[in-house]
């Protein structure tokens, strides 16, 4: 008879949103250990008799003080060999992907909570504890697939919004420039993505530009474009590695 393992689950969170035109991603400060003082995904283990989902929406309140503004969005799962200095531990990560988010303070265990841009958080070296940094980039390519096929970026551009604001939320997200003129044609051909509004806004010095909306009755998380809003090619990310493990402390 197989002896079913028996290890900790936890949960993660990747709540990710744009500020100042670039993908940031919200940390907390470690206050325990391990990894006492670096930053990490909000997140913490899951309570008997709670759903991973619960946990997770509960520990990015406790550590965070945000409720979550959409739909927390299982990831994929993390472990439980070779994670956590402390032993196996099995973590499911939960996707956050929202356009506002009220202001983040710290609590529980967090000595602090605050957004870092998402490139300085995968450059090599990372600074974030555990496997978090893994964690992070798989976040990070479920978003940037995410709005090739569903018009999710228009939530970041408010309620009518000019085709270059719409463009600058999609460099954004992929975290690359796009030619103007290509865009523009994709956006507005799309079928069922966006609709003028017959208004116009002025955007610098030149003539006013055009105002779009979402289609109404289109659902920005559900509906699906076709043809997709595909993201520019570029070289692959060397993979994120898992932090190394803290110096035991000596007694």
């Amino acid at each position: 008879m197989i002896t079913p393992l028996a290890f900790p689950i936890a949960v993660d969170v990747v709540a990710l949103t744009v500020i100042d035109r670039a993908l940031h991603c919200l940390v907390v400060t470690r206050g325990i250990d391990p990894y006492r003082g670096r930053p990490a995904l909000p997140g913490g283990f899951v309570r008997e008799n709670e759903q991973t989902l619960q946990a997770a929406e509960r520990e990015l309140e406790e550590e965070t003080g945000i409720t979550p503004p959409g739909h927390l969005e299982q990831l994929r799962s993390y472990g439980p060999q070779g994670r956590d200095p402390r032993g196996p531990v099995l973590s499911v990560a939960h996707l956050l992907l929202a356009p506002r988010f009220s202001p983040a303070r710290p609590g529980g265990d967090a000595a602090g909570a605050h957004w870092r841009p998402v490139d300085a958080l995968l450059a090599p070296g990372s600074p974030l504890a555990f496997d978090h940094a893994a964690i992070l980039a798989d976040g990070v390519e479920r978003a940037r697939s995410k709005i090739e096929y569903s018009p999710l970026a228009t939530s970041f551009c408010g309620p009518e919004f000019t085709i270059t604001q719409l463009r600058t939320a999609y460099e954004a997200i992929w975290g690359a420039p796009l030619d103007p003129r290509n865009f523009h044609r994709k956006a507005t051909k799309t079928a069922s993505f966006i609709e003028a509004t017959g208004r116009t806004a002025r955007e610098g010095a030149g003539r006013p530009a055009a105002l779009y909306r979402l289609t109404p009755g289109v659902d920005e998380t559900a509906f699906v474009l076709d043809p997709p809003l595909r993201r520019p090619a570029g070289p692959a990310p060397a993979p994120p590695t898992t932090a190394p493990p803290p110096p035991i402390a000596r007694q």
